[in-house]
């Protein structure tokens, strides 16, 4: 009986035995939990997703193999099974132009001084952040990415990061002011 759902997901090959894990055991969790066959290509970094079923959660095992071909820990990535939690993906380019120069200075200024400046984004937000390639990719509930997404953008359009800071600060109280 041919497959309802199918994907092909690109990640980079480095990331390949991260999606794979030791002796098989994460490709192994990701098909069992979500109820889909994968299908690794490790030459080409390609990623055939195939449910076995009508999986409900076939959209939730694309969005953690793009987590992990994004940077994220397998369980990191895991978290996209709840239902309040996405994965937002931000190509650095869309924001400061395609110039590898820029693209990697603004990267430094996502991850910060020793990680300092991520850090602090993750730690006011509750979201996770992973800078990879040539994008940054959030993971949290809709508004944990909301506010970690904004911040990024201000930081990759050249905001100071005490400006960045202090606007998480401003909605983190007025979110806190309005949470019985």
């Amino acid at each position: 009986m041919p497959s309802e759902l199918f994907e092909t997901v690109k990640i980079p090959k480095e990331r390949i035995g991260v999606l794979i894990g030791t002796k098989g055991k994460i490709k192994r969790k990701l098909e069992k939990l979500a109820g889909v066959e994968l299908e690794v290509d490790s030459e080409t970094g390609s990623i055939g997703i195939q449910s076995r079923e009508n999986a409900g959660n076939f959209y939730d095992a694309v969005n953690v193999v793009k987590a992990i071909g994004r940077g994220f820990s397998p369980k990191a990535s895991f978290a996209l099974f709840d239902e309040n939690t996405l994965l937002d993906i931000i190509k650095i380019s869309d924001i400061v132009g395609g110039s590898e120069k820029a693209i990697h200075t603004k990267k430094a200024r996502i991850i910060g001084t020793e990680g300092r400046a991520r850090t602090a984004i993750e730690n006011a937000t509750g979201a996770k952040i992973s800078v990879f390639g040539k994008t940054i990719a959030i993971i949290g509930d809709y508004k944990e990415v909301e506010l970690a997404r904004k911040a990024v953008e201000m930081l990759l359009q050249g905001a100071q990061h005490k400006k960045a800071m202090e606007f998480l600060r401003k909605e983190k109280e007025g979110i806190e002011k309005f949470t019985i």
